[in-house]
């Protein structure tokens, strides 16, 4: 995985997935925002090949 330069990109997210994150964070001994960046690539993976419905 190439990672580009680090820029700060702000949002809000529902409480409960937060207090998830945080807790999967803890056990997997992973920074939140690791995780938080492995869910947005998987995410843009899955859509990769799809084409926009019309």
């Amino acid at each position: 995985m190439h990672m580009a330069k680090r820029k700060m990109y702000n949002t809000t997210l529902d409480a409960d997935l937060i207090k998830e994150i945080r807790i999967l964070a803890a056990q997997l001994e992973k920074r939140q925002n690791d995780l938080l960046e492995e869910a947005i690539q998987d995410l843009l993976e899955k859509y990769k090949f799809k084409q926009p419905a019309n």
